[in-house]
């Protein structure tokens, strides 16, 4: 059973997280705490490395009489938190103080080695170590490093055996980040973590659609995870009928213009060829090309048969696309919310664009590790920077 000092360290600690400069009297009115026990806590949190006392309320301009107060706020230099966004394809680290504020960042390309493990291991090493020295760190300040990857993950950061793609994106992890401790989280639901402030109560997917669907659930305000890990996995689109496949929206739309290549519907002086990409199609829709209005428009139906099936199963309020195709599919998820709107499906679901663009996984990562140390800071062990100013 921890100590009573300690519970009342732990007290005022989490109060520091939601606060900035206070008083011992601001925080004995916020947690009921005595004042010779706050001012016990506050030394020990000083000496500890999480707390650092400032200048008094004069000599900062608050107070104009009596005793001046003793000032105090969150050390957040006091150690670092690292989160990673490690899809197939790409690495894309931030480093982040204790707040959450980005202090440094880097990105790694994976290119079509993404499911060689030690090729995979090695990039990853080596672009938190940049991130790292982007944001002037030293690697034994790291406090959490989070990991999001592209398959199924449960509660112990282990990914069912399936001999194939999840094994291959969950190696584990452990011997190739700094800092003591490893989070390793499903890609998607570290994108509904970090879209849930934009949308409040609301129960909702984060729906990852560039290269795989995958969604992240938040139902009831509570996060789902599944006995395995697999709540959100849509694997079960190869049976939706018009759908498909799990492949995502980018990856749908290359697929569609190779079709429309083997069946001599692009012309040869038109803007898409065999090797066009999304961002080529969208852009090629805008102008009225007739094959890419087309290829949106199948997307578009295939965005709202996915958000359907979630609806359905889950009672959700609201789809919100995320990663980095989701501005560019602005089109895409018009027409959907057009068919939505004009059938008969009931509850049909707001579908939006995420706004976090391609850093929605990594700004996710950076959110679960800050709440990973407020969950139990006093468990870690942080640099002391400071010295309490006399008073």
């Amino acid at each position: 059973m921890p100590s009573h000092r300690g519970t009342s360290a732990e007290t005022l600690l989490d109060y520091a997280f939601a606060v900035h400069a206070f008083t011992a009297t601001e925080a004995i009115d916020a947690t009921g705490l005595t004042r010779s026990t706050v001012l016990g806590a506050c030394e020990e949190l000083v000496r500890l490395g999480w707390v650092r006392e400032l200048d008094d309320a004069r000599a900062a301009g608050e107070y104009r009489m009596g005793r001046p107060a003793r000032r105090y706020e969150l050390d957040t230099d006091a150690g670092v938190v690292v989160g990673v966004d490690a899809g197939q394809h790409r690495v894309t680290v931030l480093v982040a103080d204790l707040r959450g504020a980005v202090l440094g960042r880097a990105t790694g390309t994976l290119g079509d080695s993404g499911l060689d493990v030690p090729v995979r291991l090695r990039v990853l090493a080596e672009t938190i170590a940049t991130a790292l020295a982007d944001a002037a760190v030293d690697p034994s300040r790291v406090l959490v490093t989070v990991v999001g990857i592209p398959a199924p993950v449960d509660a112990a950061g282990v990914s069912p055996g399936d001999g194939g793609f999840w094994d291959r994106m969950n190696p584990g992890f452990g011997d190739d980040v700094p800092g003591g401790r490893v989070v390793v989280e499903n890609d998607a639901n570290l994108a509904a973590l970090a879209e849930r402030p934009s949308s409040g109560e609301a129960s909702f997917a984060a729906l990852l659609s560039g290269e795989r669907f995958g969604a992240g659930l938040v139902v009831d305000g509570v996060l789902l995870r599944g006995a395995h890990g697999g709540a959100g996995e849509m694997r079960v689109l190869e049976i939706v009928d018009g759908v498909g496949s799990s492949d995502g929206i980018g990856a749908t739309a290359r697929t569609l213009v190779v079709e429309a290549a083997g069946a001599g519907r692009l012309p040869v002086s038109g803007p898409l060829g065999p090797e066009s990409d999304a961002a080529a199609v969208f852009a090629a829709a805008r102008v009225g090309d007739p094959v890419a209005v087309s290829i949106v428009d199948r997307l578009g139906d295939r965005l709202a048969r996915v958000c359907v099936l979630l609806a359905s199963l889950l009672d959700i309020d609201r789809v919100v696309v995320a990663g980095a195709i989701a501005e560019p599919a602005a089109a895409v998820i018009d027409r959907a919310r057009d068919l939505l709107d004009g059938g008969h499906f009931d509850p049909v679901p707001e579908i939006v664009a995420s706004s976090l663009g391609a850093d929605v996984v990594v700004l996710g990562a950076v959110e679960h590790a800050v709440d990973a140390v407020r969950a139990d800071p006093l468990s870690f062990v942080v640099r002391s920077v400071t010295t309490p100013v006399a008073s």
